[in-house]
């Protein structure tokens, strides 16, 4: 043991193969990601149109700041927040804005949005800063967040700026980056680590600068080991951050799951990361702080893998907010055949859309082409009592019972059980010999319990 823990990175048994943390419970799905692991980010820049839905985050719509026939800048902040749980939206393109109207996004909903003529010059705004990184203090970078339109980047899309604002900042110990990037065949989180690695360090330092006692963390699943070494090597003369290498097992990116494997620390439905002295930010979300900060730039750019077997060359794009999925489509080469399944984000907790000409927004990580449905040709068939969804299950509870509750329409008993403490990752669903569509059942319930609640 000595002789291996003074193993070098390059040898043949890294140490972090030996260290690596997790959480009870789980699955291990085909995680597809070689299709584009190894294809490095490339910039691709919009065509003619541009569409920014006013709702790219939770909370408050944004409120549109300009109108039909307003020239716009790159990086010129078109529509404000609308409350504190909100954000600003920034074009990504210089052009003229032609109208603000209602267009379709990959949720399948018509939302508001700004639309804005590309004229392809990409003349930019003044930067948001334009100071020292270093003398900023941290209501300066929390208030460079916010005009920045920072969300969360994972799929969440909560505002930045409100996450790095605590009731009770103080108790923040542990800031984790999520480099889980558990759920299968995305690749852009693992670019992002790999190709701009010292820009990842940089921003997270800045998240640190806002909490003196915190520590900071990298959680890596080591099905990642090239990223895992890139940011080793990037923080080895850094007392305040630390590389946390994580057991390959889905939903290891879930926050709750996250937070359990880097601290041993446990939430629940009633609590937030805060209240165990935790903030988890995405990769692409450390990123856009480093790039406000550093570079003046609010948020109009992320990366997007466009993967699975109906694509012709699986791609890692980094893309302007705004951009059609189908514009996408055409650069990685199009479809090799009509595909039958087409998700936005990963293939657990994704969901699938009908209609490609739709627009990039802050928290589009993926979309997914697949040749068959296979879960569409899948009959499901009577419980076997096996309870593999209870051992798969993140958060211990009894998914085949839940979802029985569900189908009776059983509301206090399903809460009495804990339904509402299910993350909705997918696993049950997943494991299930009998194919039964558990997850679905447990989320149609909750649902209809925060309905009830809302109305009361």
């Amino acid at each position: 043991t000595t002789e291996i823990y003074t193993l070098s990175l390059h040898d043949a048994l890294p140490i972090y193969q030996l260290k690596r943390k997790t959480f009870k419970g789980g699955a291990h799905p085909y995680d597809g990601k070689k299709m584009s692991r190894e294809c490095p980010i490339e910039i691709l820049n919009p065509g003619d149109t541009l569409v920014y839905p006013l709702s790219q985050h939770i909370g408050a719509m944004a409120k549109p700041l300009v109108k039909a026939g307003d020239r716009v800048l790159v990086g010129q902040k078109i529509a404000e927040k609308g409350g504190f749980i909100s954000a600003n939206i920034h074009s990504s393109v210089s052009g003229t804005v032609k109208a603000i109207e209602k267009r379709l996004v990959a949720t399948g909903g018509m939302v508001d949005s700004i639309i804005v003529e590309n004229d392809g010059m990409y003349e930019e705004a003044a930067p948001i800063f334009s100071g020292n990184p270093d003398e900023l203090s941290k209501d300066e970078i929390i208030k460079i967040i916010e005009e920045a339109g920072i969300v969360g980047m994972g799929g969440a899309g909560f505002p930045t700026n409100v996450k790095l604002s605590p009731k009770n900042a103080d108790i923040i110990d542990s800031i984790i980056v999520n480099g889980a990037e558990c759920e299968p065949y995305l690749t852009s989180d693992y670019r992002r680590m790999v190709e701009q690695t010292d820009k990842l360090v940089k921003g997270l330092k800045i998240v640190l600068k806002i909490f003196p006692d915190a520590k900071g963390y990298f959680g890596i699943e080591d099905n990642k080991p090239e990223a895992i070494e890139a940011l080793l090597k990037a923080t080895e003369n850094e007392d305040r951050i630390e590389v946390v290498p994580l057991k390959t097992k889905y939903p290891q990116g879930g926050e709750r799951s996250m937070i359990y494997a880097v601290t041993g620390r446990k939430i629940n439905s009633k609590m937030l990361p805060a209240d165990v002295g935790c903030i988890v930010h995405n990769v692409d979300t450390i990123y856009a702080i480093y790039n406000a900060v550093y570079n003046g730039k609010p948020l109009i750019e992320r990366i997007v893998t466009i993967t699975g077997d109906a694509v012709s060359t699986p791609k890692n794009f980094q893309v302007r907010i705004g951009t059609s999925f189908r514009e996408l489509i055409d650069a990685a080469g199009g479809f090799t055949t009509e595909p039958e399944k087409i998700i936005s984000g990963g293939p657990m907790m994704g969901f699938s859309f009908f209609n490609i000409d739709v627009p990039v927004v802050k928290g589009s990580s993926s979309l997914l082409a697949f040749i068959k449905d296979d879960v569409s040709h899948e009959e499901p068939s009577a419980c076997i009592r096996c309870g593999r969804c209870a051992a798969a299950c993140p958060e211990h509870l009894l998914p085949m019972k839940l979802a029985a509750l569900a189908g009776q329409n059983e509301p206090e008993e399903f809460k009495k059980l804990g339904g509402m403490e299910c993350v909705e990752c997918g696993c049950c669903s997943y494991v299930c010999p009998a194919k039964r569509q558990v997850t679905q059942s447990v989320r149609s319930m909750k649902k209809l319990i925060i309905a009830s609640a809302r109305k009361k």
